[in-house]
């Protein structure tokens, strides 16, 4: 992870500012303007903060998600590897559901698989088994990412803007991790009845469990474990699509169902 460049009065300054965006529906200049030097190690703690400050005025961690899993992603990133963020109570959506649109700045919508687990996983040998053995089970999921600073912008935004997350839609048909090969779920992503992407999960590290393993390995280094009971959203395995007012958005995850939402331009907060 590296050393953090920044103080812990600038982590704080910086996530002040995210939650302002958010607030406000806003996008702040990117982080890495403000607060030059800043290195990947600053970007966790910046999130931390942001975290910090959400659970102390009420809202519940419910699990994290996975993000950049995807080599190509990666690339573009400049980065080695993927990235994590936070997923709280108040960003779940139902399948079905209407979604104001101007509670986001530049919404967005990715396919992934969402692994509920119901055993904790923790320590840095957790195998791909372990994942499996400890999920009770994965359910077909839409995330919703946004940007609460501007774009371009690079990793070391992402990652502190909660690895660009903002909401999370589960649906379709709950599976035991063991029932079917889950590298070969599939999906059809439409916008308004157009197909925009198509993917399949191993697209997402050879398998989507993957993901989860190298997460749990990665909190280990923070002595913090996976929770028995946390929804973990397994990284895309399409391209983003943006949405706008007025867009229907149907995953089709063929054997697993569909998640459908609406974006509707009204709502407020």
């Amino acid at each position: 992870m590296g050393d953090c460049m920044l103080t812990p009065a600038q982590h704080k300054q910086a996530a002040q500012l995210l939650l302002q965006a958010e607030r406000q529906a806003k996008p702040v200049k990117q982080l890495d303007e403000t607060f030059p030097g800043m290195e990947i190690a600053d970007s966790y703690a910046i999130q931390k903060e942001v975290l910090a400050a959400k659970l102390a005025a009420g809202s519940q961690l419910r699990g994290h998600k996975i993000g950049l899993t995807s080599k190509a992603m990666q690339n573009i990133q400049g980065i080695n590897e993927p990235d994590y963020g936070f997923l709280l109570d108040d960003m779940f959506f139902s399948d079905g559901d209407t979604i104001p649109v101007d509670r986001f700045i530049v919404p967005r919508v990715e396919v992934e698989l969402a692994f509920i687990l119901n055993k904790p996983l923790k320590g840095n040998n957790v195998t791909l088994q372990d994942v499996l053995r400890a999920t009770e089970y994965v359910q077909p999921a839409l995330e919703i990412v946004d940007g609460r600073t501007m774009y371009p912008r690079r990793i070391v935004d992402n990652i502190a803007d909660n690895a660009a997350s903002a909401g999370i839609v589960l649906g379709g048909r709950p599976v035991r991790p063991m029932d079917i090969d889950l590298r070969w779920v599939g999906c059809l992503l439409y916008r308004n009845g157009v197909i925009e992407e198509t993917g399949v999960s191993a697209g997402v590290m050879g398998h989507p469990a993957r993901g989860v393993e190298w997460l749990a390995k990665k909190l280990a280094a923070f002595d913090t474990s996976l929770e028995a009971g946390s929804v973990i959203l397994a990284g895309s395995f399409t391209r983003t699509v943006s949405v706008q007012a007025g867009d229907t958005i149907h995953a089709d995850f063929g054997e697993l169902g569909g998640v459908s939402v609406y974006f509707s331009n009204s709502g407020g907060k």
